[in-house]
């Protein structure tokens, strides 16, 4: 066990929005530390989002980010040799990255020419409430729906 809990770490708003939300979606966007190729492929993807909606792509991204983050979640526990899926409300943190990490998956999983294309699809399907991320969300909604009976084991 932890003798404290860990700081929380401050992140830097980003330079376009001035969001600090903008820079974690980044951070777990980058690969091999290449931020600034990360932020590029973003505002690339948000330009495209602007170009083909015409909206603000900053709220077209946040409401995308709201339709995809889950509100529960299953976690597995064994109990007395049998493994029962719990389902678990998910802390606001925790929806937040999780929603995040699921966007970036899927948007990478799509065909499509280069990441920002990609991002810029997935970003306007999920804002529409269609697309792989807001499918997993619905998935994970329904399973934990379907074990509400093992609520009771609460982890």
């Amino acid at each position: 066990m932890r003798k404290r809990k860990p700081k929380k770490r401050i992140i830097q708003p980003d330079p376009r929005f001035g969001d600090q939300l903008v820079t974690q979606f980044v951070n777990n966007m980058m690969l091999q530390g290449k931020k600034s190729t990360a932020f590029t492929i973003f505002y690339d993807a948000m330009d495209i989002v602007k170009e083909k909606t015409g909206e603000d792509p900053h709220e077209t991204w946040k409401k995308a980010l709201g339709n995809i983050m889950p509100n529960v979640e299953v976690r597995s526990k064994r109990i007395g040799g049998a493994t029962f899926q719990i389902p678990v409300e998910i802390r606001a943190e925790r929806r937040v990255s999780v929603g995040m990490k699921w966007m970036i998956k899927y948007a990478r999983m799509r065909s499509g020419r280069g990441m920002a294309d990609k991002l810029s699809a997935e970003v306007i399907a999920a804002s529409k409430g269609e697309g792989a991320a807001v499918k997993k969300r619905e998935d994970t909604h329904k399973m934990a729906e379907s074990n509400r009976a093992f609520a009771h084991f609460r982890v």
